[in-house]
């Protein structure tokens, strides 16, 4: 999932080179959107969405935890009521967010997943004015049922919902958790850098994880077997250990930090919109790759739910 922070009302302090900050932000959702087809090739042989969801948090942290002990040492300390957050943050915001997009992911096509999950900002917008009682525009209004129209249009309601329900259950779910995910993170952005919460988001959701199937249990000889990469290179297989190591590497921890370098030359909403390139990618690498293919409603619909995604950022 598309995995990106946007962080509602935070600016940076300088917008300095806004041409990098594109570059990083188109680049983020690039990898981001290549990254659901790599999941979805990853779930193969032996391979559950619950062990690459646990597999995905416990080595993002490990890499998270070496850059900032290199970067910033010091933010690794923290306060006892500031632990209690934090862990809040990682075992139900961060493991929400990996486990339903990876499950969605298995049962949807990738276009469809990453369209219904990226509801989510329009979720965090209605948080804002119905529970923080803050004003938006009129056109967010017309962004939501915008949203609305190109939801209908996605899961083709007329066709006797002929996607499969639970899927579009764990993407919708996935959506809330997404906006879970922001509103914690834009709480705690305030009191220390994005690297760092990261790093400690992704520690509890890899102790929560240690709870529920403990890391030790897990199948690791699966990670030496070879997968093929189906679709249009079905004739061509990779070790299991690849495809984790490319989703762990390329597909969160280097889009992360794109994302944390674009937000310091661009406001975070401009950094929401690119993040819109994701689905679009996604879809065309599963066209290309996985000969997955949407329906012209399908089409029509996602564009609909992007552009309303968009309207609703410059409402904010």
């Amino acid at each position: 999932m598309t995995d990106v922070i946007p962080i509602p009302g935070s600016e940076p302090l300088r917008v300095e080179r806004p041409a990098l900050g594109y570059a990083m932000a188109l680049a983020a959702a690039a990898l981001f959107g290549f990254n659901g087809a790599v999941i979805k090739v990853a779930l193969g042989d032996g391979m559950s969405a619950y062990r690459l969801a646990e597999l995905r948090c416990l080595f993002s942290f490990v890499v998270f935890v070496l850059i900032v002990a290199a970067w910033r040492p010091q933010r690794l300390r923290v306060s006892g009521r500031e632990l209690i957050y934090l862990a809040i943050f990682g075992a139900c915001a961060v493991v929400l967010t990996q486990l339903l997009y990876v499950l969605a992911l298995r049962r949807l096509k990738i276009g469809v997943a990453l369209v219904l999950i990226f509801l989510g900002p329009l979720l965090v917008a209605l948080w804002a004015r119905f529970v923080g009682k803050r004003q938006v525009r009129q056109r967010f209004w017309m962004a939501l049922g915008l949203s609305l129209v190109g939801l209908v249009l996605v899961v083709r309601v007329w066709d006797r919902f002929s996607l499969d329900g639970l899927g579009v259950a764990f993407a919708l779910c996935g959506a809330a958790a997404y906006a879970l995910y922001v509103l914690y993170a834009e709480h705690a952005v305030g009191r220390r850098d994005p690297i760092s919460l990261l790093c400690f988001g992704f520690l509890f959701a890899c102790l929560l994880w240690t709870i529920v199937q403990p890391w030790w249990s897990l199948p690791w000889h699966v990670l030496s077997t070879d997968v093929s990469l189906d679709g249009n290179l079905a004739g061509t297989s990779v070790p299991e250990w690849a495809l984790v190591a490319w989703v762990v590497v390329l597909g969160t921890v280097v889009p992360f930090i794109l994302v944390v370098g674009a937000l310091q030359h661009l406001p975070a909403t401009r950094v929401a919109i690119c993040g819109m390139l994701e689905p679009v990618v996604a879809t065309v690498v599963a066209y290309g790759w996985l000969d997955e293919t949407l329906t012209p409603a399908q089409l029509l619909g996602g564009l609909l739910v992007l552009a309303a995604i968009a309207l609703a950022q410059t409402a904010r």
